[in-house]
């Protein structure tokens, strides 16, 4: 099969490698989409902790399933499917705690394991949901990074009424923003990439005086936490949903200000199982609207002009098919 490997950090190639074989509890899927994020140009240019190579990346996959390995339901056989990238061991601390996306023994898909940037990928069958079928593979392809936007949301306590506010207004901004809608939050994206602004009409701001219950950053840059803290109102909640580089990871903070103010500073990273389920549910059900966030559909082959769409903040969501 055709596939995008990655042997070394700061290259990739494409090669034609063995279908994988589903082992026992595993399914074999046709790959019918894969999306690109930011997190894949980092995985190729700079590395992950989570990674091992050599790699096949991706993931963010929906597919047919199309072979079974030993004593798997036949039922299974045909049926559309997303594919949760992690696979928890639901016995360890975390897990037990409803955090199987910080499982000790965690094992993500394009990470520890090939993920989609291939003709077919083999995924447990723990790890996979169907489609629902008012639902295309492109809106489902989606799933993934809604998922782990409802994640920073649900540990954000957001709360119907409540003001967020959104540092960033690429892919994760866009989700973050229809989903907070969607639990009946008042969203305002905070953006200063001009040709992101429209498609954000309904939930644009420029910077002001406006003050949030939550503030979410969704952008890798140090002044926006900065700016994020400033805006929270009393008891607001400050999410760190993009992780900085390590040389300014480190900041100063005004701890008095979070002492009086009783603010809270949260971590969200990745989501877990139940999360995919949500996201499935709020696209199919049109609750969450995605269409419109796709500006790019690619063949795997152009992953290179892709990756430069990503790292230039040229587009939005990016959908690649092998």
């Amino acid at each position: 099969m055709k596939a995008v490997v990655v042997e070394q950090i700061g290259d990739f190639h494409l090669a034609d490698i063995p279908r994988p074989e589903p082992g026992p509890g595993e399914v074999l899927i046709k790959t019918a989409v894969t999306g690109l994020c930011r997190t894949d140009l980092k995985i190729i240019e700079v590395g992950h902790r989570d990674l091992v190579l050599p790699r096949v990346p991706g993931e963010e996959v929906v597919g047919t399933v199309c072979a079974l390995g030993p004593d798997v339901d036949s039922g299974l056989m045909g049926k559309r499917v997303y594919v949760y990238p992690g696979t928890s061991c639901g016995t360890c601390r975390p897990c037990q705690q409803g955090a199987g996306n910080l499982c000790t023994g965690m094992q993500i898909m394009g990470f520890h394991r090939d993920g989609g940037f291939a003709e077919y990928v083999a995924a447990p069958v723990a790890s996979i949901m169907e489609i629902p079928e008012n639902c295309s593979f492109d809106q489902a392809v989606t799933a993934e990074p809604l998922s782990c936007c409802l994640n920073a949301l649900e540990l954000s306590e957001l709360q119907a009424g409540e003001r967020i506010g959104i540092w960033g207004g690429g892919p994760a901004g866009a989700f973050l923003a229809q989903a907070a809608k969607a639990l009946g939050a008042n969203a305002t994206v905070i953006e200063p990439h001009e040709a992101r602004h429209r498609y954000h009409e309904q939930f644009f701001a420029s910077p002001g005086e406006e003050r949030f219950d939550v503030a979410v950053v969704a952008v890798g840059a140090v002044q926006p936490y900065h700016e994020a803290i400033e805006r929270l109102n009393p008891r607001g909640r400050l999410m760190i949903f993009s992780g900085l580089a390590k040389d300014v990871a480190q900041q100063p903070i005004d701890l008095n200000s979070l002492h009086y103010m009783e603010q809270k500073i949260i971590g969200a990273y990745g989501c877990s199982y139940r999360h995919g389920q949500q996201a499935l549910e709020l696209i199919g059900s049109g609750k969450v609207q995605v269409e419109n966030f796709i500006s790019h559909r690619m063949q795997l082959d152009e992953l290179g002009q892709a990756l430069d769409l990503v790292r230039n903040r040229a587009g939005m969501k990016i959908l690649l098919y092998p």
